[in-house]
């Protein structure tokens, strides 16, 4: 049996039409602010969800019963349970489920109320006042104070970098009274409540990776490296109490052993399903198991080191575009079931999103080899793909990828290295020419395209460019939903133009869930939310 989600994401969050103004007080983000801001009443953007339900409706997957567990397994350890600390998808699917920020994601792509229980934008858009909503506890039964969420987003820009888009926004953090606090920022950015996921964590927990502390609606009990994270439901939850008593998330390397154990019934969930495992499931499991179809939400693309020879030649970049058959590539690991993309935006993002990026570039041989000569490559070159091993479709698409760039004479090389390896020399060194990867994004676009600004701490694609450099500048002042979109476009033009990487597609995302279970449910952002998930009622 084979279950559809098709998610309907209203994904334009621009507040543009917020009344209210704060004052700013001059004092700078590593202030311990304790003197209250000046601020006019404004109209709240936010209310207290406390006695509402904010599960997504998934009734249609059986009657749900309190209590059990459930194990969903993944190919990959974890990078750190410090909430800011982490810098994959997979690691902030996992966190997802202990930490909140001030807002969360909502499964259809809306912002909703969480540590905080309202919020007041002023009209310039360069402040953002949140109430502390009443009575929240963190798992451990102590108190959230205002002095609790200074510092968190302080220490959080701290370890993400001067330079991080994140720590250049925020001015300051000032404690207001005891229920508000004010963040100020150093200029207009009327997108960045979406970055406000950021977890808040207890100021006195000195050891925040070895010892999780948040508001989610579970709890740390375990981890070990290389086997299991163990959670159980927070008993101090401020919200809609979890199904589940416990949720282990077990690593498991190798995909194939996922699935020869998802089969065996050691774990429960799976999902980055192969559309070889689907068609197994579907034709000789379908009463053990569902397949529930979404989207990733990711940016898939072969990223290029845009300051190494011969990728450093806009030529040899376009050369490989054209090269490269994106859909070849969706019909065998998705059955043609992805988004083909042709810059770095998702199109569930539809206000922001450019479709005519995605033809830009068809499949054409010939053209490519035209560049190549041109670029002074007529004999084409020798290119490394380094891989992440731990990701079946990455190493999938690079093995396709080497397959067509053979017709153009490049001859690829592909590297498989352990996660950790792809994170420090690839990610933080930069040491690499080619590689397969997928990434994420918040809900505000400049989280997709801030990463190619020029002295952007994860602009790990060397790309420089002073044009789009302007354009992100302009695009992050803009309060107009309209002109802030085009200029959003005009980048993601610049990107594909340029040939930045090669944008595949934004994967189709097939999980498999013991049919025991029901309420999975599919986020346009990183979550496993597995409050929603439970044991069906016999």
């Amino acid at each position: 049996m084979k279950k559809k989600l098709v998610l309907f994401c209203a994904m334009a969050l621009l507040v543009s039409a917020v009344l209210g103004a704060c004052g700013q007080d001059g004092k700078s983000s590593d202030t311990q602010a304790t003197e209250s801001a000046s601020s006019e009443s404004g109209t709240d953007t936010g209310t207290d969800n406390a006695d509402t339900s904010t599960k997504p409706d998934t009734s249609s997957d059986g009657t749900p019963t309190t209590g059990d567990s459930v194990v969903l397994g993944m190919t990959q350890d974890l990078v750190s349970l410090d909430p800011h600390e982490t810098t994959d998808a997979g690691t902030r699917s996992v966190v997802f489920n202990m930490y909140e920020g001030l807002v969360k994601a909502t499964s259809d792509g809306d912002l909703t109320p969480a540590v905080a229980s309202s919020y007041v934008i002023s009209e310039d858009a360069t402040c953002y006042t949140f109430t502390l909503r009443d009575g929240i506890l963190f798992s451990d039964g102590t108190a959230v104070t205002v002095e609790d969420i200074q510092y968190s987003i302080e220490r959080y820009a701290q370890i993400q970098g001067e330079t991080s888009s994140f720590a250049t926004a925020v001015d300051s953090v000032v404690i207001d009274d005891e229920n508000t606090v004010s963040i100020y920022l150093t200029e207009a950015n009327s997108e960045f409540l979406a970055q406000l996921t950021v977890a808040i964590i207890p100021a006195s927990n000195d050891d925040p990776a070895g010892n999780p502390i948040g508001t989610g609606p579970f709890k740390y009990v375990s981890y070990s490296v290389g086997q299991n994270l163990i959670l159980e439901r927070n008993e101090y939850y401020w919200g809609d109490a979890a199904y589940l008593d416990q949720v282990e998330f077990k690593f498991i390397a190798d995909t194939e052993t996922a699935f020869t154990q998802l089969l065996a019934g050691t774990i429960d969930i799976l999902n980055y399903l192969t559309t070889s495992q689907v068609q197994t499931l579907e034709t000789q499991y379908s009463d053990q198991f569902n397949v529930v179809e979404g989207s990733m939400h990711l940016v898939h693309a072969l990223f290029l080191n845009n300051d190494c020879e011969p990728l450093n030649n806009v030529l040899v970049r376009q050369a490989l575009c054209y090269a490269i058959d994106r859909d070849e590539i969706n019909n065998f690991l998705f059955g043609g079931a992805s988004e083909i993309i042709g810059s770095h935006m998702i199109p569930a993002l539809t206000t922001w999103y450019e479709e005519s990026t995605a033809d830009m570039y068809t499949y054409d041989v010939e053209k490519a080899k035209e560049l190549l000569a041109e670029a002074g490559y007529a004999d084409g070159f020798d290119l490394t793909i380094t891989v992440p091993s731990s990701y079946s479709q990455h190493v999938d698409t690079a093995q396709i990828i080497a397959s067509q760039l053979e017709a153009v004479g490049i001859n690829v090389t592909i590297q498989e290295v352990e996660w950790s390896s792809w994170l420090s020399d690839v990610y933080r060194n930069r040491d690499y020419q080619a590689t397969v990867i997928s990434f994420d994004g918040d809900l505000n676009p400049s989280d997709w395209l801030a990463r190619y600004k020029s002295d952007a701490s994860n602009n790990f694609f060397n790309y420089s460019s002073e044009e789009y450099d302007a354009l992100l500048e302009q695009a992050l002042a803009a309060i107009d939903t309209d002109e802030k979109a085009d200029l959003y476009k005009q980048m993601q033009i610049n990107l594909a133009e340029n040939a930045v990487a090669v944008y595949i597609e934004d994967p189709a995302d097939f999980v498999a869930v013991n049919s025991n279970y029901g309420g999975y449910v599919f986020y346009p952002t990183s979550a496993w939310d597995m409050s929603t998930v439970y044991m069906i009622s016999e």
